[in-house]
């Protein structure tokens, strides 16, 4: 985990998460597990964001998965953040920190709903997510691990002012480390 910058805090289980226009970024709930196994059962999400790249057909296997990113919260303080529309509360896909012991560098990834797609809330809840990140860690770059069939990823990347920067192998899978410098970010925001 990388050092927190002077000051900063880590969220605690009752914190109320990041709130853009929008959208709302929080921790996980009971409540979440079967809308993420939803996202996770379609095809081409699970193309890119299950460990196996099939779709999750189980909830045993849609609990683990969600299992997975609230227990990322509870041994590291922070995690990926559920996103939820904050006009319905509805369940909208999960962005944010990720940095398992296997990971290359501190990421920042994305995963969106089919029926949110293309509304533009990965970038606004990315964009939040990297937002927090610089400015709760000693860090002087995030990384997206994007597959090089994600296309509608790297479009993302590249909204958010990431470069790609070499290849490595996640999951026995390769993939593009796509880069955010905090230098460049500062710059844009």
């Amino acid at each position: 985990m990388p050092p927190l910058k002077k000051g900063a805090t880590l969220p605690q289980p009752d914190w109320p998460g990041i709130e853009t226009e929008r959208l709302v970024l929080r921790q996980w709930r009971a409540s979440d597990v079967t809308a993420n196994t939803m996202m996770l059962g379609d095809p081409l999400s699970a193309r890119f964001i299950t460990a196996d790249r099939k779709p999750v057909t189980e909830l045993m296997a849609g609990w683990r998965n969600a299992a997975i990113m609230a227990g990322h919260w509870v041994l590291h303080g922070f995690g990926m953040f559920v996103v939820e529309e904050k006009a319905s509360g509805t369940f909208v896909g999960r962005v944010g920190p990720f940095y398992p012991p296997v990971w290359p560098g501190f990421e920042v990834g994305w995963g969106i709903a089919t029926e949110f797609r293309g509304k533009g809330y990965a970038v606004e809840a990315a964009r939040a997510a990297i937002d927090w990140s610089f400015a709760t860690f000693e860090l002087d770059r995030i990384i997206h691990c994007i597959d090089r069939e994600n296309t509608a990823s790297q479009a993302v990347a590249r909204r958010l002012g990431a470069y790609p920067e070499g290849e490595t192998m996640l999951l026995s899978h390769a993939v593009e480390l796509w880069v955010t410098r905090r230098q460049t970010w500062s710059s844009q925001n």
